[in-house]
Order: C-alpha cells, then sequence, then structure tokens
C-alpha cells in the first residue's frame, strides 16, 4: 500500500517523508541537548562566549549566582570527601571556575565602561547589591575590603596552597621508585597477586599525575587573583575617564558611581576565587581519577548528597538578605535540594544493594574451609634464594640483566649440559637478613650466601694478581677469590686491564650454578627420575619396560644416576646408561659396580668433557706403589668392600695430590687423575673431601680415540 500511495501521489509521499525526517532530526537534537556528555562542552563554550558577546544585566545575575554555587559546592565537596583520590578532577575544575570569573569579568567590565552612567544598577542587581550591601554604600569602605580579600586570598590561601602542592609534588615524585619496589617486592613474595600488583601502580601513576597536575593548577588561582586586581584598578581609571570626558560627569559622580560599581565587581569574583582557593589548599593537603574528564566531573560532583544539601540551605538564606534579587538565588537552592535528594535516593539505592552483595558474600565465605590444612605446612622448597630488601631491584622488571631471566637461562643450559631438569627457584625477599645480603638454600637449609652491591660491579683478576682499581675490597662468594667492587663507570677501564667484571646478577647465578650442581643428586627426585623415563622418545620405551621392573627397580636406576651427577656427569644420554644397567644387572647387584660399568658405557662423553682447548684430555697418573697399596687397603667381599688404609699413609696420598694439583693449576693445567677400575671408586671417596672439583677417572674411561697427554705422577 505504501509503494501504491507513493506512486499514485508522489508529491504528498515527499511530504510525509520529509516530515517525518524533520521530526526524527529535531528529536536526536533534542536528546543530543540533554545528554550530560554535552553539558561539559556547552558550558565551556558559553564561558568563551562571555569574552565576546555582551550580556544582558539578567543573564549576568544569573551567571554570577551560578559562580558562587558552584564554588560553594567545591568547597564542601572537598571537605566531604575521604581521600584526595576521590576528586582527581580537581584540577579541570579549578581551571573552569577560574574562566568562568574571568568571563563574568570581561562581562560585567563591558557593562560598567558602557552603562556606568546611568547607574550603580548599570551591570545588574547581584553587582550592586555587593556593591552597596557588602560596601555599606560608601566606596572607601568597598576598597578597603576589596583589599582586604584579595591580600586574603593572594598572601595567605593562594600562596600557601601552591607551596604545598609543589612540595607535595615532588616528594610524590621522589618516592615513586621506592613506592614501586616494594609493589614488586610483594607480588615476589606472594603478598599480592599480579592484578592487585597492577591497581597499585595505577594508583601510584594515579597519585604522582594528580600532585603534578595541582601544582600547575595552583598557578591558576594566583593568576585569578592578579587578574582581578588588575581588572579592579582598570575599570575605576577606565570608566572615571569614559564618565568625565565622554559622558560629561562630573568628577565625584562618575567616581561614585564607577568606582561603586567596580567595586561590587570585585567583590563578586573575588568572594568565589577566595572560597576555591580554600578548597584548593584543603584538598592538597590530603592525594590522585581514571575515565573522561566530564564523567568525572559530574558523577564526582555529585556523589555527595550533603553538600548539595548544605549548598541548597546557603542559597535560600542568600535569597533573604535584603537588596540581593532573590529569585536567581532561590532557582538555585531548589535545584540544588532537588540534586541532593535525587543523589541521596540513588545512594540509598546503591548502599543497600552493597549490603546484599557483602551480605551474600559472607555467606560463600563461611561456607569455604577457614585455616589451611596442616599438610601444606610440610610441603619444602627444593631451591630458594632470598634476598634482603636492597637487593629486590635484582627482580625489577625495568632492570637491565633481570635475575629471573636469568635463572630461567640457567635452568635451561643445565637441562641442556647435564640432563637435568632443575627445580623452580622460589624467590622471596628476608627482612632478617642485612640489606645486601642473599642467601640460598637447598631443601630449605641453607647452602651459600654471599653479600652484593646492586649498584655496582665486582671485579676479579683471573690470573689472581692484586686489583689495581679504587674500590672495595671483597671476596667472591662462589671460588672464594679476591674481588674488589667498582662503579658502573669504571667497567671499560677494567675490561681494558684484563680483569673479570660482573654485575651483581650474575655473581648469584654463577653461585647458584655450581651449588646446585653440586647437590644434583639429592635434588633428583624419585618423581623426577619416573618423569624422565616417561619423557623418553617412543623408540626407547621397549628398553625401559624390559629393564624395568623386571630386572631393575626404579628406585634403583635412581641411585645409579644420583651417583652419576654427584660427579657432574651428564645423564642426558639416558638411553645409553639404560643399556649399561642392563648389561651389568646381569653380573651384579652391587650399585658402586654397576656405576663403574655404566660410567665405562658413557666413555666417549666422560672423555670429551674433560678435553682442553688443545683437543687432548690432560692426565695425572698414579703410581704403581699407590695403586698397589689402594688394593691391599680394600678390605671385605662383595658388597662388603670397604678401604681401610691407614691414617698416617691416607694424610701423605692427601698432601701429594694437593701438591700436585696446585702445581697444575700454577701451569694453567686443570688434568684428571687416572687410576684403575678396581681402585677408583675408592680413591674419589677419598679426593671428594678435600678436593671435590678434581676428576678422578678410571682406565675404562678413557675412549680409544682420545688424546691423552700425562703431565705429572703421583
Amino acid at each position: 500500500m505504501a509503494n501504491t500511495e507513493s506512486e499514485e501521489g508522489q508529491g504528498g509521499s515527499v511530504r510525509q517523508v520529509s516530515g517525518g525526517g524533520v521530526n526524527a532530526a529535531f528529536g536526536r537534537f533534542r536528546s543530543a541537548l540533554t545528554s550530560a556528555e554535552l553539558l561539559l562542552p556547552l558550558g565551556i563554550v558559553a564561558i568563551l562566549a562571555m569574552l565576546l558577546i555582551p550580556l544582558p544585566t539578567w543573564l549576568l545575575d544569573m551567571s554570577l549566582a551560578i559562580s558562587i554555587t558552584f564554588s560553594v559546592v567545591i568547597l564542601l565537596t572537598v571537605i566531604f570527601i575521604a581521600s584526595p583520590l576521590e576528586l582527581t578532577s580537581f584540577p579541570t575544575i579549578l581551571l573552569i571556575a577560574t574562566m568562568l570569573r574571568l568571563g563574568l569579568n570581561v562581562a560585567s567590565t563591558r557593562l560598567i565602561l558602557s552603562e556606568g552612567h546611568t547607574g550603580t544598577d548599570a551591570a545588574g542587581r547581584v553587582i550592586e547589591a555587593f556593591g552597596s550591601f557588602v560596601a555599606g554604600g560608601n566606596y572607601v569602605i568597598g576598597i578597603i575590603v576589596f583589599g582586604i580579600l584579595v591580600i586574603i586570598n593572594f598572601i595567605v590561601i593562594t600562596k600557601g596552597a601552591g607551596r604545598i602542592a609543589e612540595v607535595a609534588a615532588r616528594f610524590t615524585l621522589d618516592a615513586m621508585p621506592g613506592k614501586q619496589m616494594a609493589i614488586d617486592a610483594d607480588l615476589s613474595s606472594g603478598l599480592i597477586d599480579e592484578d592487585q600488583a597492577r591497581t597499585r601502580r595505577k594508583e601510584l601513576e594515579t597519585e604522582s599525575s594528580f600532585f603534578g597536575a595541582m601544582d600547575g593548577a595552583s598557578k591558576f588561582v594566583r593568576g585569578d587573583a592578579v587578574a582581578g586586581l588588575l581588572i579592579t584598578f582598570i575599570n575605576i581609571i577606565g570608566g572615571m575617564i569614559i564618565g568625565v570626558a565622554q559622558r560629561d560627569m562630573s568628577f565625584g559622580a562618575a567616581a561614585e558611581n564607577y568606582t561603586l560599581l567596580t567595586i561590587g565587581d570585585g567583590l563578586v569574583s573575588q568572594i568565589p576565587a577566595l572560597i576555591v582557593s580554600t578548597g584548593a589548599g584543603m584538598l592538597v593537603t590530603k592525594a590522585g581519577v581514571s575515565g573522561q574528564t566530564d564523567k568525572a566531573l559530574f558523577s564526582q560532583l555529585s556523589g555527595y548528597p550533603a553538600a548539595m544539601g548544605i549548598a541548597a540551605f546557603l542559597l535560600l538564606m542568600m535569597a533573604a538578605i535584603p537588596g540581593l534579587p532573590a529569585w536567581p538565588f532561590l532557582i538555585m537552592a531548589v535545584a540544588a535540594g532537588a540534586l541532593a535528594i535525587y543523589v541521596s535516593r540513588n545512594a540509598a539505592i546503591e548502599s543497600a544493594e552493597r549490603e546484599a552483595r557483602a551480605l551474600e558474600a559472607e555467606d560463600q565465605e563461611a561456607t569455604a574451609p577457614v585455616d589451611e590444612p596442616i599438610s601444606s605446612a610440610l610441603q619444602m622448597d627444593l631451591i630458594r634464594l632470598e634476598l634482603g630488601y636492597g637487593l629486590l631491584p635484582l627482580i625489577n622488571a625495568n632492570a637491565d640483566h633481570r635475575l629471573t631471566d636469568q635463572i630461567k637461562a640457567l635452568r635451561r643450559q643445565i637441562a641442556g649440559d647435564m640432563g637435568f631438569v632443575m627445580p623452580a627457584v622460589r624467590i622471596q625477599d628476608n627482612l632478617q637478613l642485612p640489606a645486601s645480603t642473599y642467601v640460598i638454600r637447598i631443601k630449605e637449609i641453607e647452602a651459600g650466601r654471599g653479600d652484593l652491591r646492586p649498584n655496582m660491579l665486582m671485579c676479579m683478576d683471573p690470573r689472581g694478581q692484586k686489583i689495581s682499581l679504587p674500590g672495595e675490597a671483597t671476596t667472591e662468594p662462589t671460588f672464594g677469590l679476591p674481588a674488589v667492587w667498582v662503579q658502573e663507570n669504571q667497567r671499560e677501564e677494567a675490561m681494558f686491564r684484563g680483569y673479570t667484571v660482573v654485575d651483581s646478577a650474575t655473581v648469584i647465578t654463577t653461585h647458584l650454578t655450581e651449588l646446585v650442581k653440586d647437590n644434583m643428586s639429592e635434588l633428583l627426585s624419585y618423581a623426577e627420575t619416573q618423569k624422565l623415563l616417561d619423557e623418553l622418545p617412543q623408540s626407547q620405551q621397549k628398553l625401559v619396560s624390559d629393564l624395568i621392573p623386571s630386572q631393575f627397580t626404579l628406585g634403583s636406576v635412581q641411585r645409579v644416576l644420583q651417583n652419576l651427577l654427584s660427579e657432574r656427569i651428564s645423564i642426558r644420554d639416558l638411553p645409553t646408561i639404560l643399556e649399561g644397567l642392563a648389561e651389568a644387572v646381569g653380573y651384579t647387584r652391587n650399585m658402586t659396580q654397576i656405576t663403574e660399568h655404566v660410567r665405562a658405557r658413557l666413555s666417549r662423553q666422560i672423555s670429551d668433557a674433560n678435553t682442553n682447548d688443545s683437543g687432548i684430555v690432560p692426565l695425572v697418573t698414579l703410581s704403581p706403589a699407590w695403586e698397589q697399596a689402594f688394593v691391599e687397603s680394600i678390605i671385605g667381599q662383595g658388597d662388603d668392600k670397604q678401604l681401610a688404609m691407614a691414617p698416617s699413609k691416607l694424610q701423605d696420598f692427601i698432601t701429594k695430590v694437593r701438591q700436585t694439583f696446585e702445581q697444575q693449576a700454577m701451569a694453567g693445567e686443570t688434568p684428571a687423575l687416572l687410576v684403575s677400575p678396581q681402585i677408583r671408586p675408592y680413591v674419589r671417596s677419598v679426593i671428594e673431601r678435600f678436593r671435590p672439583v678434581t676428576v678422578v677417572l678410571s682406565q675404562n674411561e678413557i675412549h680409544p680415540k682420545a688424546r691423552i697427554k700425562t703431565v705429572a705422577s703421583i
């Protein structure tokens, strides 16, 4: 039907569509005007229009009433807020209030200078009332009162508030690194989660931004006071010149008219300025808002119905003052009172909803267990790194060489080199430690500690000579080498002299590496052993199933792997180790002999690990006399064999080994001790007591293709 009507009567149809489009456009325009999002932009445009467009006296009276109401609401809102973070839009509010007063000053100045000759009501009833009532009809009194208000605002309140804002901004910015460090420390120790840390960082940024903005916004109030003073003098002098020279008024009449109007204008602008300055001073003594400015402004100013109610009562009292026009203040009083009632009802509804949600949350928490199970106290950290509070910057996200990143790289490196999956390292702060001290615990027992300087570099001489750079003498915590802490700017000079330079995070990582390698046998648990076997390729699973549990238990496999790791032999080639186990279990059940057989199967790997840069395996051999002495000192049969050498002879052996290897170390060699297969476990058990890093090899562990060189003999 609609199409038929359009074809039969196109004119009527077009008129109907046009009328509908106009109605829709008008509806969209009306909804836009009533939207709260346009109130702030329209208000700013209106303020700017005052600077250019002359205002009628009734509109000026209404605008002055709005300015007074706005300043009172600002002051009372500042009084009622609990924290400055609830009114972080205050710098924007301060700018709007200042622009409003300056715009009204320009509008009133235009009326005073153009219509001041007609009488004291030339600039509206509000200015006339302030000039007559506050000044008592005597412009000399008005000038004095105006001067006192300017002094109070400019000298006392504005200057003090500006100084407080400046100091608060400086102290807040200086305290930011410490507060960020505290947040990172709480996050690393598990006191807060990532979301809480993100929220606290956001609050910290908001606080610093707020105080920085308040430092600049305080200049608005100071400039407003200066502008008000200058405008007053311009109005008086300019008005008298216009009145006498252009309007043919007597000097006395011109002085009385223009001075009274100017003083009234000054008072009606300085009183709101004084109120806003007081609010600014109160706010900067407390602290930071996110979101759009208009939403923050309207939501925060309307969030305290008590402030609106008191403002409405004060406006009613002002409407009752003789000489003041009652209707502007009555309108604003009714508006403020209605808004207070509306906001109060909404706040009551929201409060009831919050209480209902809180009761529901309490009921849910009541049904959940309150105490953690006692079994949680049995959990143990396999590796734990405890830091003094002075070392917390090492785990900071902004650090150049973050400690956590180095530990992640260390776990990957050990897995590749040793075939051992290093347990996760728990890092936490320990306030009982000195600020610059760290402690490494293996199964919650202290395994090592050290003292660091986070902002300095550790400098060591690989040749063992004295370091000539100025700094703080110390000892390298991993190997006990003499070292010196030097400043960051001395790095290039130290490297030029051939010194080894490392930062604090690298010192901790190196220490942790050596301690983990020393304790790998203890860290390899039953569960980790099972995991290593499960992660073997599918092609190797048949070997595992044939060996375990029919011929060998998982615990026995774990024991052999621990024996290998205790001498820092990689277990990455797990299939070869399992093949060696399958061979050895056919003729013995002795774990020591089985381990020695597996070591022989790993001869290629062991020889390669002890090959120097020249491709040679340097060896220190054991003389036939000492070989015979060890063979004769082994007593017992089967699994009960043990070494029973005389203490004096054993001490003589220890002395000769120590002297020989120290001489080789001074010559730059790191040789291995070569002994016969049947005594290797017993020689190793002696040497690991005083030189655990010394490698003891049997002749079966030297690969046939390895190039060897005997550098000394014991």
